[in-house]
């Protein structure tokens, strides 16, 4: 499985960014894909995901400002996040993560345990 980021960049606080990634390579039906985010300093944090039934859990930081969503195209699943009011706290490396025979809980993304990972995008807030 080969996950490939784009979207991310830099915004005033505020403002909104779109951040897709691509899951290629993709066999089994059952999965889960989602978004961490890595600030300097600071653990990598779970923000995002959404399983294969359609399943969604975000963390508390981003509840009602950042939006996932899915579709597929070209034989790859194509997972979004669409992230809105952007917060200077925001600035962060964001990684695309996906696993396999994976249902999204209240759980999922607390711990980093994915098992495909894409090389992540910068996204700076500034104030």
């Amino acid at each position: 499985v080969q996950l490939m980021e784009s979207g991310g960049g830099s915004v005033q606080s505020g403002g909104s960014l779109r951040l897709s990634c691509a899951a290629s390579g993709h066999t089994y039906s059952t999965y889960c894909m989602g978004w961490f985010r890595e600030a300097s300093g600071k653990e990598r944090e779970g923000i995002a995901f959404i399983d294969s039934d359609g399943r969604i859990r975000y963390a508390d930081s981003v509840k009602d400002r950042f939006t996932i969503s899915q579709h597929n195209a070209n034989a790859a699943n194509i997972v979004d996040l669409q992230m809105n009011s952007l917060k200077p706290e925001g600035t962060a490396m964001y990684y695309c993560a996906a696993d396999d025979f994976c249902s999204v809980t209240a759980d999922t993304g607390k711990n980093p345990d994915f098992g495909y990972w894409g090389q992540g995008t910068q996204v700076t807030v500034s104030s």
